[in-house]
């Protein structure tokens, strides 16, 4: 079960239209900064065929200015 985190840096103008198509996706949550125009993504998929269908969805968005890995982990499905 991959579980990594982003930020994600919307386009010009195009925040509100980020966080609703980032809400829109399975698996992702979302918090948005406080303090700059950025959101951190936390995504969570059962796999890592769920997980490359997710990153390329991901890279397709063009309300997505900048998308930077933060931290990945992911459980090891074999015992011991």
């Amino acid at each position: 079960m991959p579980v990594k985190s982003y930020l994600a840096y919307p386009a010009d103008g195009k925040r509100e239209e980020l966080t609703y198509s980032l809400h829109n996706l399975p698996g992702c949550e979302i918090i948005p900064s406080e303090n700059t125009d950025i959101l951190v993504l936390v995504t969570d998929t059962p796999d890592a065929e769920a997980e490359k269908s997710l990153e390329e969805q991901l890279q397709s968005m063009e309300s997505i200015k900048f998308l930077t890995l933060v931290s990945g982990y992911e459980e090891d499905p074999t015992p011991g």
